[in-house]
């Protein structure tokens, strides 16, 4: 059946439910609270999980990680619910769509625009996924299953207390909850050899628009498909996933080395570009590059810091760079080795810390310290030196402005584009994240000027047609429409077509599928084929 086929049947069996639905605009707290006690038979024990701006727990819970939203003007939401049970999902779920309210999703706050806990669309709730923070680790198998409100860092303390040689490649940042980072990518230090998160999934657990529980048998292998790479609060809520895990060696080898341009950093740069896909697989060589001032001098200088995890110990790390990276003159003092779950503290540049500091769910200088706004590219062909020496110009005269270059290769060249929605495998060097963090809010708009300014001055060192940019990283700049749900298939094509390249198309028609009404939406979430107005009308894109 083809996704036309497919809409003409669901646009019949929805309208019948829109109609009932328009007809009801009360959302606040008593009605949702109604809805849930009397509709859906639970307890009054409902008002235990049920925040609304007058309670003093609100403002806590709306804590996130960036100060700044995406929006010009921001709405808060009228209800935040943190459930402890599957039950009150789907009972959320459906009061929403009865009382006309959207749905954001938050598991750690760590969003970059903001979109699963702002909106400039009101009226909304969010359900806040933090009680939902189960990991069950299973040695045997090589398998994990954990909810979606855990963080990465419990995740990788719970393996690490069943086993010093399973892993999961996932990302550095221990305080990032599972449910974003796996449905939209899931890159870490050691996905030259292992892949991404989500390469990892092999089953889940999903709360569709009809606030039924699918697990992968029921839902099909299309949505479970489109929920390892494609964001997965377009579909519905996940509630957890259950993933491999990968062997690893019992001590991995770890450093950082710094470089200024008075110590060649800009030559080290070129050369990384020429290696760092193409070096064993267990060796991934991270680059982080922002102004400082010379140790030497004094003076304001580029500073280039090699973040390096190789799955073994010293001695053959040692060999390896002599012989591919020479250049960078690495020498056994520069090199620790520790296990796996410690190399996740030296990531985090936390130090002095034991490995429980992994389940603190805030993160250092915590939640809502500063300002935010990142960006990102993909690079298949190097960069002269003559660009990253005019990129080192925008870097000086800017303040708060850094870059992160992630190298791919390995494992990543290995699958097609099409296996998942997640399509920057082959071809790509490295991928740039683009980052500007200030402190005071007066700062907003000089620093969201640069970091642009800088964008697109690196359109000519960049993939195009499409130019690439990573789903995890959102980016509203990219076919800019606030206009929840009214965004049009070409609009949104803009932005798909970055993150999602040619499988943008097929995530449509799973959307038109399994939510043709488009309840589960954002500013940057997949759209239907089709629109609904307040009367419950549609129109084709």
């Amino acid at each position: 059946m083809d996704c036309t086929t497919t809409l003409v049947i669901l646009i019949l069996t929805n309208l019948v439910f829109l109609f009932g639905a328009s007809s009801s605009n009360n959302h606040g707290y008593h009605g949702f609270l109604e809805c849930i006690i009397h509709e859906f038979q639970l307890s009054n024990s409902a008002t235990d999980i049920i925040y609304t701006p007058q309670n003093a727990t609100y403002s806590y819970l709306l804590l996130a990680q960036n100060l700044r939203t995406g929006f010009t003007s921001p709405e808060k939401p009228d209800l935040i619910v943190t459930p402890f049970h599957a039950s009150e999902i789907q009972a959320a779920v459906r009061c929403s769509r009865i009382l006309g309210l959207q749905i954001r999703v938050k598991s750690g706050g760590h969003d970059y625009e903001g979109l699963s806990y702002a909106s400039e669309s009101a009226p909304f709730l969010i359900v806040d996924m933090r009680n939902f923070r189960s990991v069950t680790v299973d040695v045997k198998a090589k398998t994990a299953r954990v909810e979606v409100g855990a963080t990465l860092g419990q995740l990788y303390h719970t393996i690490s207390l069943k086993s010093r040689t399973l892993a999961l490649p996932a990302g550095a940042c221990p305080t990032v909850g599972v449910g974003g980072h796996f449905t939209g990518g899931g890159y870490g230090m050691i996905s030259r050899k292992h892949g991404l998160a989500l390469d990892h999934i092999v089953d889940a657990k999903v709360i569709n628009a009809d606030g039924e529980i699918l697990d992968r048998k029921s839902m099909g292998e299309d949505l479970f498909w489109a929920i390892r790479g494609g964001g997965g609060t377009s579909f519905g809520i996940v509630l957890e996933f259950t993933v491999t895990l990968v062997s690893i060696p019992e001590t991995v080898t770890v450093f950082n080395v710094t470089r200024t341009l008075e110590e060649n950093a800009t030559e080290l740069v070129h050369k990384w570009q020429y290696i760092a896909n193409k070096v064993d697989e267990n060796l991934l060589i991270r680059l982080f590059i922002a102004p400082a001032h010379s140790p030497e001098t004094g003076n304001r200088t580029i500073m280039a810091l090699f973040v390096t995890l190789y799955l073994g110990g010293t001695r053959d790390l040692l060999a390896i760079m002599e012989e591919q990276f020479p250049e960078l003159g690495l020498s056994k003092s520069d090199c620790i080795e520790m296990s796996w779950v410690e190399s996740a503290l030296f990531f985090a540049r936390i130090e002095n810390r034991t490995v429980d500091v992994l389940l603190d769910r805030t993160p250092e200088g915590g939640f809502g310290s500063a300002y935010f706004k990142g960006k990102s590219d993909y690079v298949s062909s190097p960069i002269p030196v003559s660009g990253l020496r005019e990129i080192w110009n925008f870097l000086l005269e800017e303040e708060g402005h850094s870059l992160q270059f992630s190298p791919y290769g390995g494992v990543m060249n290995s699958l097609s584009d099409e296996e998942t929605p997640f399509p920057h495998r082959k071809g790509n060097i490295f991928m740039i994240h683009y980052g500007a963090i200030w402190s005071n809010e007066s700062e907003s708009q000089a620093h969201l000027d640069g970091i642009r300014r800088l964008y697109g001055f690196m359109a000519r060192y960049v993939t195009r047609n499409p130019r690439a940019a990573y789903f995890n990283y959102k980016d509203l700049d990219i076919g800019r429409n606030n206009e929840v749900g009214n965004t049009s298939y070409d609009q949104a094509s803009v932005w798909g077509h970055k993150y999602f390249k040619n499988n943008f198309k097929r995530l449509v028609c799973v959307k038109t599928k399994f939510d043709p009404t488009n309840f589960f939406r954002n500013e940057q979430s997949i759209p239907p084929l089709v629109s609904y107005n307040e009367d419950g009308l549609h129109k084709p894109y």
